[in-house]
């Protein structure tokens, strides 16, 4: 099945299973991580798919909404770094021995085709990733307890303002700003999603990143369960996997995101991010 948080008419969100046909049904949740809260959620899509089917449950047609970042109130964002082979050798390290992890939060979080705003940065650059959407409480898991708690996967770009970043040896000044992480547009679940996915980016429709997630250096259900040894993983938290070569940075030379840009991610079977970005600052002089 297929997951999303969406903005309706009246301002407000709410969680809803895509059908086929393009239009969605109304879940009882405000989003799909209040949704991944209650603990016998499949069964409650399962009811409102039968409810709809009967025309006893909303169906929002295409058009009357849109989306919203898929989990608006995610208790933990948590991302890896440097967990693709090529990305490692574009950056000029080593393979790492254990993952390279950083934090976000819920604020950083935008929906699949909203405009990302940015103040203050010169150098945004684009970061294509699968992210993994924890399902069930997990805390110092194993590898196969952690697979078992995968709800699903989406699609998120981990924007970064690299002359933020790299002030410091520390990443997290690069990569928490408000707004500018797009997610979405849906969470396929676990069961209907295959086991590697082919990751790309485009800025402007140019091809600028790809990857598949079988050359991960910590898969998914490696990760959930590192991350779950010091802290507790729980449904709704989101873990951004790492990106493949091609990000700006790494380009010769450099490449930044300019105002007006369209940034296109995408993954096959899961969907596509597509969002303009207005850069308001001017490059600092110093950056």
């Amino acid at each position: 099945m297929k997951l999303a948080t969406l903005r309706t008419a009246d301002g407000s969100t709410t969680a809803a299973l895509a059908t086929g046909a393009g239009s969605y049904i109304a879940l009882p949740a405000t989003d799909v991580g209040a949704l991944l809260a209650q603990p016998e959620w499949r069964l409650v899509v399962e009811k409102a798919a039968g409810a709809a089917a009967s025309k006893e449950q909303k169906v929002i047609a295409a058009g009357e909404a849109d989306l919203a970042p898929l989990l608006p109130r995610a208790g933990k964002v948590i991302c890896c770094g440097l967990n693709y082979g090529d990305h490692i050798q574009e950056m000029g390290r080593e393979l790492p021995e254990y993952p390279t992890l950083f934090a976000k939060y819920a604020d950083t979080l935008v929906g699949a085709n909203d405009a990302v705003e940015v103040h203050g940065s010169g150098r945004v650059d684009w970061e294509a990733e699968l992210a993994v959407v924890v399902g069930f409480e997990l805390f110092r898991a194993d590898e196969d307890q952690a697979r078992g708690a995968i709800a699903g996967y989406t699609v998120a770009n981990d924007v970064s303002m690299r002359d933020w970043q790299n002030r410091t040896l520390q990443w997290f000044q690069g990569k928490a700003w408000d707004g500018t992480t797009p997610v979405g547009p849906v969470m396929v679940t676990a069961d209907e999603a295959g086991e590697h996915f082919d990751v790309r980016g485009y800025v402007n429709g140019e091809l600028v990143q790809q990857g598949n997630t079988s050359t991960l250096v910590f898969d998914p259900a490696q990760l959930l369960s590192y991350i779950s040894q010091f802290t507790t993983l729980r449904p709704g938290d989101l873990v951004l996997t790492g990106t493949p070569g091609g990000v700006g940075m790494g380009m010769t030379p450099p490449r930044f995101l300019k105002d007006g840009d369209i940034l296109t991610t995408e993954i096959d079977g899961i969907g596509r991010l597509e969002n303009q970005f207005r850069i308001h600052a001017p490059v600092p002089a110093n950056a």
